[in-house]
């Protein structure tokens, strides 16, 4: 069984409003030499949703709680895939403008497929289970809407909305 501070050092965990770059988790998880797998994923934002010109996104969420349930995420990661050596877990705070990360995720392991893996597990169960709010905001007459993240329920997606008047 690890201790605390072996299981801290294989986790870089942010909640901010400034987060590292995608270079930045990379070199993280790379840092550990019997590792020959780096994956990631970077959430990125999009210029449109539904024909809506998308302005920005915006993030909202009580960072202790988040940073919490994202070390639990990534403890139960590493017991699905226990070759995993190292995970990033980032995650915007505030305003995301089109074409900046809101979320990145990196992962190393040994081999790929555990760390590929890993990866779309993270990303799928940080939906479901953080709690962080996103209010889309649109261009022109079109308003705001407050999504909840993606809910994963008997194999199908389900997403909440709320228009914002």
């Amino acid at each position: 069984m690890e201790n605390k501070e072996d299981t801290l050092s294989r986790y870089l965990i942010k909640v901010s409003e400034d987060l590292p770059t995608l270079s930045d988790c990379s070199q993280f998880v790379g840092g550990d030499p019997s590792c020959g797998a780096i994956a990631s994923f970077a959430g990125i934002t999009r210029d449109n949703f539904q024909g809506k010109q998308v302005q920005r996104l915006s993030y909202e969420g009580y960072v202790p709680m988040a940073e919490k349930e994202l070390r639990k995420l990534c403890d139960d990661a590493r017991v699905e895939y226990p070759s995993v050596q190292r995970i990033a877990a980032v995650h915007i705070l505030g305003d995301c403008p089109v074409g900046q990360a809101s979320v990145i995720l990196a992962v190393s392991s040994p081999h790929r497929k555990e760390a590929i893996h890993c990866v779309e597990f993270l990303i799928d169960e940080l939906k479901a289970r953080i709690p962080i709010w996103k209010l889309e905001v649109y261009e022109g007459d079109d308003g705001s809407v407050w999504k909840e993240n993606i809910e994963w329920h008997e194999g199908k997606q389900h997403r909440v909305m709320a228009k914002l008047s």
